[in-house]
């Protein structure tokens, strides 16, 4: 069996019987077992008694931080708020993981470009964490950091990098707690780690800093518009969703277009948005746990709705259709449960499991007996921005009485255009 002198990060040669595989060679947990990063990105196993000869390319040496370089007083300033996420990591060439980017220095040695279009005044590092792992906490504590980063009269516009998974939630929430929004809230993303050749990161924050320097004061996610490095779309936080596992432009709008298309240096509107102004911004970050997403399948038992009526005071029902579950001409007919649970004061909220269109309960006799019920059918609205919603409005004291009002009412652009503001 053949020694292997190399480290791990250093840039090898392995030979087999048939063929040679370059790579970085990465820590394994097997002894018996190389580790390999290939070109791909992928990582490979190979077994250590296939190894005929392993050669070294080159040694992996720690990179050397540059110095940071003076900020140009002369551009205009932002605020980012780091929360974790690709965007935010780098490749940790011992384990073939990603690992964060600790400092601002990293920041000017893998985006450099970003300090040539804006003065970062202020860097808001609440935490480091997969964005799966994230809760309601989580969004308040970030928009209590996007918040003080407003408040700076300095600040022209806010970038929060963020984890891809569950982005769209934290933009939904972020579009209700920052009421009388003045300036850009810009969240972007990576699905690819910088130091890949085929990351999209840099494209995304440049395009990222054209929007967090614009006129338009929403809450905003900025990503790939296609699969080229070309530009980006700017997307209204609660009508987008992640709509592909890997591809760069996993992110697309739902039910509306593009707020508008963002270049490095340019950016093109589509429609109307609100624009920056000289008041403040208001934080209201009431937000209540109790509510669940639940997601209707054919013949599921309308006895689940027992269960989180113990626990919950409110659902988002995802419906069939023009917003259907079963009724009356089922063995499992759901009526009799949700009349019985609503009116004991159980909020339930009706959302589209086709993602796109909008519900209409009126058209088919199963709709019009269910709106009887006292569901209420949001429309258009996405059912992860509805749960957000519903959180939030819930979340108020008093709130309930006018929960309908509420979760009807058209507060950050979470319906389409049918419905009135």
């Amino acid at each position: 069996m053949v020694e292997i002198h190399a480290k791990p990060g250093d840039s090898v040669r392995i030979r087999l019987a048939k063929r040679e595989i370059d790579g970085i060679l990465l820590e394994s947990p097997d002894s018996s077992v190389v580790l390999l990063k290939v070109e791909s990105g992928y990582n490979i196993g190979i077994a250590k008694e296939n190894v005929l000869a392993l050669r070294i390319l080159k040694k992996y040496i720690e990179p050397v931080l540059p110095s940071l370089p003076l900020p140009s007083q002369n551009l205009p300033a932002i605020g980012l708020v780091i929360t974790g996420g690709t965007i935010a990591s780098k490749l940790d060439a011992k384990t073939g993981g990603v690992k964060p980017l600790t400092s601002v220095q990293e920041f000017t040695r893998f985006y450099p470009e970003l300090f040539q279009l804006a003065r970062v005044k202020a860097i808001e590092n609440p935490f480091m964490i997969l964005s799966e792992s994230m809760s309601s906490e989580h969004w308040i504590t970030i928009a209590q950091c996007v918040k003080k980063l407003l408040d700076d009269p300095e600040i022209q516009g806010v970038i929060v990098m963020h984890g891809t998974d569950t982005l769209h939630y934290t933009g939904a929430a972020l579009s209700f707690f920052l009421k009388n929004l003045n300036k850009p809230v810009v969240l972007t993303y990576a699905q690819r780690s910088i130091d890949r050749a085929s990351s999209d990161a840099r494209l995304n924050l440049q395009c990222a800093v054209q929007m967090a320097l614009s006129e338009c004061a929403e809450v905003v996610l900025v990503g790939h518009a296609n699969l080229d490095d070309e530009y980006c779309q700017a997307l209204r936080a609660t009508k987008v969703r992640k709509m592909h596992s890997s591809r760069r432009d996993a992110f697309q709008p739902i039910n509306t277009d593009a707020l508008a298309h963002v270049w490095p240096d340019k950016i093109t509107f589509y429609g109307t948005y609100r624009k920056r102004h000289s008041g403040m911004c208001e934080l209201d970050d009431a937000f209540s746990d109790t509510t669940a997403l639940v997601k209707f399948y054919p013949g599921q038992h309308p006895d689940i709705l027992d269960f989180y009526a113990l626990k919950y005071k409110g659902i988002v029902l995802e419906m069939t259709g023009l917003g259907h579950v079963a009724a009356s001409d089922s063995a499992q007919n759901w009526i009799p449960s949700l009349k019985k649970h609503i009116k004991n004061g159980l909020i339930v909220c009706g959302a589209a499991q086709t993602l796109y269109g909008r519900l209409d309960p009126l058209v088919y006799s199963n709709g019009r007996d269910l709106a009887e019920t006292g569901i209420i059918f949001l429309e258009d609205m996405l059912p992860e921005t509805a749960l957000v919603k519903l959180g939030w409005v819930l979340g108020h004291y008093g709130w309930k009485k006018h929960v309908r009002e509420k979760m009807l009412s058209n507060i950050a652009g979470e319906f389409g255009e049918r419905l009135v503001a």
